[in-house]
């Protein structure tokens, strides 16, 4: 059974930084593609970053490229989120996501996953 436990949201100033971090069990992810999505009030959830495999390659949304930045640590079994030049708009309940096998098939779609840790609420004050 994996497990997924988000950690590292907070309220924040805009322009502000924060860095999630998302632990897992029963999935070794230098080995599995992993994700990040975000759900702000009444809005669908969304697609924030991914990344793939053994590779490492990476996905953004184009609404956070070049401000977020997803990795890895394989010593702590971690994938983490570093998030900057933040605005309000990032203001969501942010949650990490790993498919049902290691591939995920859709990296960028909630369809890609199985597995969602409970999530950590992130506030951008403006």
């Amino acid at each position: 059974q994996v497990q997924l436990v988000e950690s590292g949201g907070g309220l924040v100033q805009a322009g502000g930084s924060l860095r999630l971090s998302c632990a897992a069990s029963g999935r070794t992810v230098s080995r599995s593609d992993m994700g990040w999505f975000r759900q702000a009030p009444g809005k669908e959830r969304e697609f924030v970053a991914a990344i793939g495999g053994s590779a490492g390659a990476t996905f953004y949304s184009q609404s956070v490229k070049g401000r977020f930045t997803i990795s890895r640590d394989n010593t702590r079994n971690t994938v983490d989120l570093q998030m900057t030049s933040l605005t309000p708009e990032d203001t969501a309940v942010y949650y990490c996501a790993a498919p049902y096998a290691e591939r995920s098939g859709a990296l960028r779609t909630m369809a890609g996953y199985h597995y969602w840790g409970q999530g950590t609420q992130v506030t951008v004050s403006s």
